[in-house]
């Protein structure tokens, strides 16, 4: 075995190529989805880092030995995947792709049939056992062929169909694509819009030229806040690597927290369809909530994560799902995240009342400031975690359990969690108005992990 199979992670697949992910890999692993599911069918697509095409020729040919049929889309983000899987009722989904991950990594996001996610509860776990243990199906005396399918033109009609195409006012909107796989769909959507766009990073290119495509890193947001104000836009949208996750800049070039603009699209959402169920994640809440609740909405809390998020969603039949970290979750995308319609809902939004992107956040981030998510790179996260339960513990906050420690006091809260993807400690603070305490939260937590780390 020239892989680990630590890479399979609680709700997909991630590592390093080509010692913990490679080629082989990716066969075994389609062996072994073939033999846990037994699909006849399947969608698989790549994005633009280097190695997805040999990581995708193998888990084509692992399919093919399996006797599956696989619906090869190429070069394409997460979203189309799983359109594909539920539109051709494909009996399942693999995308190959590592989303905002440093230069080095790659992955696999897995669905199944209906576009529904595999998590370490619904057949990961089966399919590491099987890896593990090399008990795969017999293989096909001849390889089933493969299809290729390049027609993006249902997907586009998708989206088209979620929102009003009639209300749509001429908007000035600068997109970045950060060098990734957005730009040639993007092309495809942007045709049948009304908008005048200012395109930059566009070109899809593995070696990404201009970082990785991430815009949750501070680094790599001022380029396109200023981008945004020397053309006068009237807001920016920028895309991860995969574009399953979209970031806004209003019209002064601020970017948005991911957290804001969950509870904006659960309040448009809601106007449209009072009463329905709104999914969030535990990471911060406040703001959420009470948008929600004010919209005539019920808020359900759920565990971060992809597959988490989608089966609370498919189990209460939510209409939206928004986690802060710019995963947007909708049920007329099969309950699936998708990096292109949030920035449509917006723009739809802003056509119907005039208001500026600006306008429509409002005082929100004044209401609930917060930190942000905050990363730690840190060997003994589990001993960090100890050490600020000791802290705070003792302060009598209300507990949530759902994800890593949260803690809730009178005017602030906190969650910490360790990355399910990443070696990574992760933070966030908000209050009731007072950035200041947010400040000062963030560092006295910071000296916890410097004391112990």
């Amino acid at each position: 075995m020239t892989y680990s199979l630590d890479c399979i992670k609680a709700y997909d697949i991630r590592g390093r190529v080509p010692d913990v992910l490679n080629a082989d890999f990716a066969y075994d692993l389609a062996r072994a989805y073939s033999t846990v599911f037994q699909p006849k069918t399947l969608v698989v697509g790549h994005d633009i880092r280097q190695e997805g095409p040999e990581l995708n020729e193998a888990l084509c040919r692992g399919f093919a030995e399996s006797g599956v049929q696989v619906l090869h889309l190429g070069l394409c983000g997460t979203e189309e995947v799983y359109f594909a899987t539920s539109h051709y009722q494909a009996d399942g989904g693999i995308m190959i792709t590592a989303s905002h991950n440093p230069k080095g990594y790659n992955g696999m996001k897995l669905v199944k049939n209906g576009s529904q996610p595999i998590g370490q509860d619904s057949g990961l776990k089966d399919i590491k056992t099987t890896m593990a243990s090399q008990s795969f199906c017999e293989t096909v005396p001849t390889p089933t062929p493969l299809v290729e399918i390049h027609d993006k033109s249902a997907y586009i009609q998708h989206l088209l169909g979620l929102i009003d195409l009639d209300e749509l006012k001429p908007l000035k909107i600068l997109v970045n694509a950060g060098n990734g796989a957005a730009g040639p769909t993007f092309d495809q959507l942007a045709k049948h819009l009304p908008f005048e766009f200012i395109r930059m990073q566009h070109e899809p290119d593995g070696n990404f030229p201009n970082g990785i495509p991430n815009p949750m890193l501070f680094e790599n947001r001022e380029v396109t806040a200023n981008a945004l104000k020397e053309n006068q836009a009237d807001f920016a949208v920028a895309w991860d690597g995969d574009f399953d996750r979209c970031f806004l800049f209003d019209e002064t070039g601020y970017f948005i927290e991911g957290y804001y603009l969950v509870g904006l699209l659960a309040k448009t959402l809601l106007e449209r369809n009072p009463g329905e169920k709104i999914i969030y994640d535990p990471r911060m809440t406040w703001n959420t909530i009470e948008q929600v609740t004010e919209s005539g909405g019920i808020p359900l809390q759920c565990r971060t994560g992809h597959s988490f998020i989608k089966d609370m969603m498919r189990t209460e039949n939510a209409i939206y799902g928004g986690e802060m970290s710019a995963h947007h979750y909708f049920r007329d995308f099969f309950y699936c995240d998708s990096g292109m319609i949030p920035w449509l809902l917006i723009a739809e939004l802003m056509s119907k009342t005039g208001k500026t992107l600006s306008d429509l956040i409002g005082d929100r981030a004044k209401r609930f400031p917060c930190s942000g998510e905050l990363n730690y790179k840190v060997t003994n996260a589990k001993a960090i975690m100890q050490a600020v339960e000791a802290a705070y513990l003792p302060l009598n906050p209300v507990i949530d359990p759902t994800d890593g420690i949260g803690y809730e006091f009178k005017e602030w809260r906190m969650n910490m969690r360790t990355s399910n993807t990443e070696p990574l400690l992760r933070l966030n603070v908000e209050s009731r108005g007072n950035p200041e305490l947010v400040a000062a939260k963030v560092k006295e937590i910071e000296a916890i992990i410097e004391r112990i780390g």
